[in-house]
């Protein structure tokens, strides 16, 4: 297979990391218009539609993640990067598309739960298989001396997509719609618009080269490709994944899922306030990711992950401590930037360091499936554990736990090998 031209390498890194931002601007904008469509789906008094909302959610967050981990990892690895991104994608605007069609419980009765958790399983089932196809994609689409700084993009579509959702709620909210439509109608508005978005990056994604990697060992024991049996060769890659993601995971949804209550309930920070504040961080936090990346391309990627792990055990606690007790915005706002830009050491380079532990013929399981369970575990339940604690009055303890859990990253990071210089896509290139 010949080297791609420079034009077509950006195409492809572009088309790679763009569904990351459609992903997860459906994940928020679902989260973030909750509070508007709850009631035509869910009316308060039936015991089986709550059933069916808490059996969704719980589906969602911690069994579709790992089976989507599992199922895109193997389709990838045995088919190809490109065609398990495409199909991402596409289950994606399917999930977005049946929310903003389906009719609500009062015109259906209870078969708009039913569509509703539908649409949030094919959804699960996405965001569940992106990240690892999409960092591994990234890994291999890039040149050796910039897999960082390239590989960083997958982190900058992220959170932008967390940015577009908060945007258009601030928006609507503001400048276009009143309450009242806003409850009666308008919150199909983001979703028709994630489902068109969705369909602009899969027709990206279908015009995309497969990579290298893929190519050359597409004819070689395709029996083996993309399997739990050939994955668990790996044993020691699969533990580095799981405990490289550990600390960052937790530090990550803390600093952005769980920030917008944590400045409402603790701060005591209004809502605008709070909501501004976290659009405002999280657009520098997007901003550093590549500066983080090229600089890993440099130093090596060992180096920025133990910076996080020392930096993230050190001054965990005190910045929360001091940044519940705050009672300044602009105060706030620079404790909030100092976590968000320590937490930068992981976000930015922790897919090009997973993918360099794989071989090319299991390389998206195994970046995939152990960072989609890690993931449910640990940052799927980090607002539950925040939220548990603060409710008992012991909400100091989540700083340690937070703590606990970047030390024993640290402490991963410490001992591995830095893949910038033992890695598998450096093997595979020569």
């Amino acid at each position: 297979m010949k080297e791609l031209s420079s034009g077509r390498r950006l195409k492809a890194i572009f088309g790679g990391s763009i569904g990351n931002l459609v992903e997860w601007y459906d994940w928020y904008a679902y989260s973030a218009f909750a509070i508007y469509f709850s009631a035509s789906f869910f009316p308060e008094g039936n015991p089986t539609v709550q059933l069916l909302n808490t059996a969704g959610i719980f589906a969602l967050g911690f069994l579709m993640r790992p089976l989507g981990g599992y199922i895109f990892g193997r389709i990838a690895d045995r088919i190809g990067r490109k065609q398990s991104m495409t199909l991402s994608v596409l289950l994606m605007s399917l999930g977005s598309l049946l929310i903003a069609l389906t009719p609500t419980y009062q015109t259906i009765g209870v078969m708009a739960p039913v569509l509703l958790l539908t649409a949030r399983l094919l959804q699960g089932l996405s965001v569940g298989g992106e990240y690892g196809v999409s960092a591994t994609y990234l890994s291999e689409m890039a040149t050796k001396n910039h897999r960082g700084f390239y590989s960083s993009f997958q982190y900058v579509t992220l959170i932008g997509g967390q940015l577009l959702a908060l945007a258009i709620q601030l928006v609507l909210q503001k400048l276009l719609l009143s309450d009242t439509q806003l409850h009666e109608w308008g919150w199909r508005i983001p979703f028709v618009f994630g489902a068109i978005l969705s369909i602009v990056a899969l027709y990206l994604r279908k015009n995309l080269d497969e990579t290298k990697a893929f190519e050359n060992q597409k004819e070689n024991q395709s029996g083996k490709k993309g399997t739990i049996k050939e994955l668990l060769k790996h044993p020691k890659a699969v533990i580095t994944v799981i405990g490289l993601t550990l600390g960052g995971t937790l530090a990550f949804y803390t600093y952005t899922t769980y920030m917008q209550k944590f400045l409402v309930n603790t701060v005591q920070m209004s809502k605008e306030q709070s909501t501004l504040m976290s659009f405002f961080t999280l657009f520098i936090f997007a901003c550093l990711q590549p500066l983080f990346g090229a600089l890993s391309d440099r130093i090596g990627h060992r180096p920025l992950l133990i910076g996080f792990g020392i930096l993230g055990t050190i001054c965990t606690v005190p910045l929360l401590s001091t940044l519940s007790h705050t009672t300044s915005q602009w105060q706030a706002f620079f404790l909030l930037m100092a976590a968000l830009i320590i937490v930068s050491g992981y976000t930015s380079i922790n897919a090009v360091v997973k993918a360099e532990l794989f071989p090319a013929e299991v390389r998206a399981l195994g970046v995939g499936l152990p960072y989609a369970l890690t993931v449910a575990i640990f940052g799927g339940s980090a607002e539950y554990i925040a939220l548990w604690l603060k409710e008992r009055q012991y909400e100091s303890y989540y700083y340690w736990y937070i703590t606990c859990c970047i030390f024993i990253s640290l402490m991963v990071y410490v001992f591995m090998k830095d893949t910038k210089e033992h890695s598998k896509l450096n093997q595979e290139d020569n």
